[in-house]
């Protein structure tokens, strides 16, 4: 028998709890750095060397990071659905969890691609975590963090889509719902299809038909829902 289609969104949250810091505080700040300094194609210009340096920190914060009980719960839900994770994260903590099928909207943290050729991408390893700018990729090519930054477009916004046009379930996890274009998947779930929603302070979706709100930390809230999806109908 096939299984229903459950498409996951996550953002920060989820990975919170596994001691990655958020992306993006209140303040325009992270890791004490403006964001548009280290996480823009402009700081990217203005200063390459900086951006290395800030990426390779989050990688060192990244390998001493395990997934949580949340990452975990996701797994578990393949046993009864087919499970597909959309993630605004640039960790790994998904794939290490066990999950099958995870698309990443903004790029990947343990990834390098060419500066001239975006399609060309190489995976560090655990013992060669730093990169500078004239790191240079195996093809000769300069490398630059596997990050989309703001101002640059999201390369996997479609696939996103599409994926969410085929949920059965639709899942938010960890997320404010103010960073486009992910923010707008939840307006992508076909009409009838159930939506659930978990974060601590989640945004208004009264707007939204059928949105269920799970009110808690991405652990807590994961427990409700695998209560709420495995149920026997």
């Amino acid at each position: 028998m096939k299984k229903p289609i459950l498409v996951v969104s996550t953002g920060a949250g989820i990975s919170a709890e596994s001691g990655i810091k958020t992306f993006r505080d209140a303040d325009g700040l992270w890791e004490n750095y403006p964001v548009m300094q280290v996480a823009s194609a402009d700081g990217f210009r203005r200063d390459p060397e900086l951006v290395h340096q800030f990426y390779n920190a989050r990688r060192r914060d990244l390998i001493k990071a395990l997934p949580n009980d949340a990452h975990r719960a996701l797994v578990e839900l393949e046993k009864d659905y087919d499970v597909y994770i959309i993630t605004q994260n640039v960790d790994d903590l998904h794939e290490r969890a066990g999950s099958s099928h995870v698309l990443h909207l903004h790029g990947e943290l343990m990834k390098i691609r060419s500066v001239t050729n975006p399609d060309y991408i190489e995976t560090l390893d655990i013992d060669h975590l730093e990169t500078t700018p004239a790191t240079r990729g195996k093809n000769g090519d300069p490398m630059r963090p596997h990050i989309v930054f703001f101002q640059e477009p999201v390369p996997n916004i479609e696939k996103a889509v599409e994926l969410v046009h085929k949920a059965d379930v639709f899942v938010v996890i960890g997320t404010s719902l103010v960073v486009y274009p992910a923010a707008g998947l939840i307006q992508c779930v076909r009409a009838g299809v159930p939506i659930y929603y978990i974060d601590p302070n989640p945004a208004d979706t009264s707007a939204i038909t059928g949105v269920h709100v799970i009110r808690a930390k991405a652990t807590e809230g994961m427990r409700t829902l695998a209560t709420l999806l495995t149920a026997p109908k």
